[in-house]
């Protein structure tokens, strides 16, 4: 589990091309968005956990990172990188590449809050979850930190 986990891939259906015969920007985060929820059924959180605990997690911020263009039919991957977290946060770094391990198209990383839907407010994970997180980001630590990781967005003042 030294490399990002691949869990998700899809291609590029003819519903999601624009009027420049590329993907639109909202399944970018679509397909960013299911491979999320890829990783949290991969962590223990799926759908019965959440009927289950009722808890859930709710995406705080996220920062998407347009790289290339890709059309009808392209095959997507994705992988993940956990970044940190804490007892109820979690910061996740995806990378969507062409095909199997092809060119970079997009990075997608968004801030999580584990919560109580009861409330809603914010709660510690299980300590279960906690530690599968703890263990995919310890075997994650020597990874490099992503390129586009932590950007910011905003003009450059012009000198």
């Amino acid at each position: 589990m030294t490399e990002p986990l691949a869990l998700h891939g899809e291609p590029v259906r003819p519903e999601w091309v624009d009027y420049n015969g590329h993907m639109h920007e909202a399944y970018y985060v679509l397909v960013f968005g299911n491979a999320t929820d890829v990783f949290y059924d991969h962590i223990g959180m799926d759908q019965a956990y959440r009927e289950r605990t009722e808890t859930s997690v709710y995406t705080l911020e996220a920062h998407i990172n347009f790289l290339d263009e890709v059309g009808e039919g392209a095959a997507l991957a994705v992988t993940t990188q956990v970044l940190g977290l804490d007892d109820k946060r979690l910061h996740l770094f995806h990378t969507m590449r062409r095909g199997d391990g092809g060119r970079l198209v997009a990075t997608y990383e968004l801030m999580a809050l584990h919560v109580d839907t009861a409330g809603p407010r914010a709660a510690p994970f299980a300590a279960a979850i906690l530690a599968r997180l703890r263990d995919i980001k310890a075997a994650h630590a020597c990874l490099p930190a992503p390129e586009q990781a932590g950007g910011s967005i905003g003009l450059r003042a012009k000198h």
